[in-house]
């Protein structure tokens, strides 16, 4: 987790080992952020568009795309998101 400012966060890569992906470990560690900085209105996040999965996991958690995408090239892009709390 990167502070952007007193009330905003930038969540870093989380990975999470694929012999235990599908546990809910993910959703996890995301409430434990949530509840560690109560201050923070506003989370941040960028992954992968063509990880179908990780979009997934992020919009079930309250995530929702901004519209800003970046076209890295012709195989993958990525697409950032935010959580207001």
């Amino acid at each position: 987790m990167v502070r952007i400012d007193e009330a905003s966060c930038r969540i870093a890569p989380v990975f999470i080992i694929p012999q235990y992906q599908k546990k809910g470990i993910a959703q996890k560690v995301f409430a434990l952020l949530e509840q560690e900085y109560p201050n923070v209105m506003l989370w941040k996040l960028d992954t992968i568009l063509q990880e179908k999965g990780n979009c997934h996991l992020y919009e079930k958690l309250g995530y929702h795309q901004t519209g800003k995408i970046y076209h890295k090239n012709d195989v993958l892009d990525i697409v950032y998101y935010e959580k207001v709390c």
